[in-house]
């Protein structure tokens, strides 16, 4: 499949001239940002009981030219190949996620992000538009040990975790209320979109996998962060004001999805309770 490059760039609003979509360092943060704001993360299809194709034709007309999302297979999937088409080279990756963690949790590796290389540029880049919380990052980030990256209202940075495998073990950390929280650990092994698809499969389908529990959807705003989680609807400004309200049935659910996450399900949808 050739991917529909204009249509992706209208989707995610990037307002650069087609001369400048070229392979660098400033490029990547500016697609990388308007990603974050454009398109929504969600994880419908297995609360419906189905796992996402991530064939890209399937992720274009979903995330593309739908009113859909996706969680994080999805989104990194469609930026990579959009990435390598401009020029750049992606090693895709995989992590574990340490967020919400209790102390002595061992997490599968089941975060799908990427290093991006920019050609001519001595330092990779570790890019992530599917990780679907407050704390995502909003540009890609430096990837060498100790890099922080200030995008506001976001602050980050990457240091080297224990580890007693043969590579070092990268964690991603945000700063929460002045002290630096743990988002997820990685390695740079490679994997591959087979790894993927068995990943996604099982996250998309056991019946213990979260992401089957109930719907989780996000957005971010100009000026503040949307997150749903069940009937859970909370907006985090960039301030740091938190409101929250419950909302009261899938029904609901569905028209705030709609509404204030740009999230469109086929008339006669029905959302678990």
């Amino acid at each position: 499949m050739t991917l529909d490059l204009d249509a992706y760039l209208a989707r995610i609003g990037w307002t650069g001239e087609p001369g400048d979509l070229r392979p660098t360092p400033e490029v990547l943060r500016s697609l990388h940002h308007a990603h974050l704001l454009g398109i929504p993360f969600e994880n419908l299809e297995p609360v419906l009981g189905s796992a996402p194709s991530l064939a890209l034709d399937d992720l274009e007309a979903k995330l593309v030219r739908s009113e859909r999302g996706g969680y994080c297979y999805e989104h990194n999937t469609l930026f990579s190949a959009v990435l390598k088409r401009i020029g750049f080279g992606v090693t895709p990756l995989t992590a574990r996620v340490l967020l919400g963690a209790a102390p002595g949790d061992i997490r599968p590796r089941t975060h799908m992000l990427m290093r991006v290389d920019v050609p001519g540029e001595p330092r990779p880049y570790l890019a992530d538009v599917g990780f679907g919380v407050v704390g995502a990052l909003l540009e890609p980030i430096e990837l060498v040990e100790g890099a922080e990256l200030s995008v506001a209202p976001r602050h980050h940075r990457l240091v080297h975790a224990p580890h007693d495998g043969p590579l070092p073990m990268w964690e991603l950390q945000a700063e929460k209320d002045g002290f630096w929280e743990a988002q997820y650990a990685f390695t740079l092994e490679p994997f591959e979109a087979p790894d993927y698809e068995v990943i996604n499969w099982h996250i998309a389908t056991h019946p213990r996998s979260p992401f089957r529990q109930a719907v989780y959807a996000n957005r971010t705003r100009p000026g503040s962060h949307l997150a749903l989680s069940g009937l859970a609807l909370v907006e985090t400004a960039d301030d740091g004001t938190v409101e929250e309200r419950q909302l009261k049935d899938g029904a609901e659910a569905l028209r705030v999805l709609a509404d204030d996450f740009g999230v469109r399900l086929p008339e006669g949808t029905r959302l678990p309770e």
